[in-house]
């Protein structure tokens, strides 16, 4: 088919390679525009803008479809279809109407749970058993749309917000590669009124570990942020990431260190903590943070 391909961050590029490899026609592909990034703020282009360029298909990164010229830019393109895999842009009803069949979405979660910018984020936080992906027929709503295809997977205790990411990725590039090959069959569902919740984008003030909160809450959450922005706490005066953790036994104040291993109290049960990251360092496994840093048996934990 010939496609539009729109996407932005690196959960979107395993789409498109998987998209060129079944011998599909890219027509164009949009992303956003490139935004400031490092520490020079030099203008970085997205991952799919990248990946894109490589590949030697045209890229094109309007801020938005407001301006006419980019709409009719748009059409011109007289794709059958678009695939939209976190694009970042709610689509106005002119884009999405423009493709012969339509614009298709692949959005990582089961639907109607988790509509919205951070589903894979908001799963693990939530504590749900498992997860997944569907192909989304787009509607002017947020995520509205009838269902084509969906695949499910379970969320384990193991799972980070970047291992759900990478396994939905290819979960989802695969069962759009499946649901274009039999488009003329599939037959779109509409998504049920019950059940329907948002995953409102991740706020930075969540990030801040409130030892208070049973373990399991503390778990999910670490889990459920890493690598980004990543859960953290205050030791020493110094901010303190936490990527990777796991529940135990344990009991006692909220937020003080029951052994010299990094186990922490909560408001109920413990955590361990297995990786962590200080400001201005990489990620190190507990083991190695504590060689350099001592928090011994009795330290709060702000």
């Amino acid at each position: 088919m010939r496609l539009i391909f729109m996407g932005t961050p690196e959960f979107s590029v395993s789409v498109l390679d998987q998209l060129v490899s079944a011998g599909h026609e890219i027509a164009c592909v949009y992303s956003q525009p490139a935004r400031p990034a490092g520490r020079g703020k030099k203008p970085r282009p997205s991952p799919v803008q990248r990946r894109a360029e490589a590949l030697g298909l045209p890229v094109r990164t309007p801020l938005n479809f407001k301006d006419d010229a980019d709409r009719a830019e748009f059409a011109a393109l007289n794709a059958e279809a678009a695939v939209v895999v976190a694009y970042g842009l709610i689509l106005p009803q002119a884009i999405l109407d423009a493709p012969a069949r339509g614009c298709f979405n692949i959005h990582a979660s089961l639907l109607p749970r988790w509509r919205g910018a951070a589903p894979i984020q908001r799963a693990i936080m939530a504590g749900d058993a498992e997860t997944g992906v569907c192909i989304m027929q787009m509607e002017a709503g947020l995520d509205t749309g009838p269902v084509l295809l969906r695949n499910a997977t379970p969320i384990t205790a193991q799972d980070t917000a970047a291992s759900l990411h990478d396994r939905l990725a290819e979960m989802g590039a695969a069962l759009m590669v499946g649901a274009l090959a039999k488009i003329d069959t599939l037959i779109a569902q509409p998504q049920p009124d019950e059940g329907v919740t948002y995953a409102a984008k991740i706020d930075k003030a969540e990030a801040r570990i409130d030892w208070s909160k049973p373990a399991s809450e503390v778990d999910r959450l670490i889990r459920g942020i890493s690598p980004f922005p990543g859960a953290w706490f205050m030791l020493n005066g110094e901010r303190v990431k936490v990527l990777l953790s796991n529940l135990t036994d344990g009991i006692g104040a909220a937020g003080t260190a029951l052994d010299d291993g990094l186990t922490i109290a909560c408001g109920e049960g413990a955590v361990r903590l297995l990786k962590v990251q200080k400001a201005g360092k990489g990620p190190q496994p507990a083991e190695v943070f504590l060689l350099g840093t001592k928090v011994p048996a009795g330290t709060t934990l702000d």
